[in-house]
């Protein structure tokens, strides 16, 4: 069963947000990792900052 229910608020510090967050963080650094690994330059490197 589910932790949230339809009146659970969907914005703010809730699970819900939590556990979105965190699965869109760990996909961008494996994002960011592997264009490491395929470019050869750092992600400072790839914006212009280095």
């Amino acid at each position: 069963m589910s932790d949230t229910t339809p009146t659970d608020p969907k914005f703010g510090f809730n699970n819900f947000a939590e556990t979105w967050n965190g699965r869109l963080a760990m996909l961008g650094f494996v994002i960011g990792l592997a264009t490491e690994l395929l470019t050869g330059q750092g992600i400072l490197s790839q914006i212009g900052l280095l």
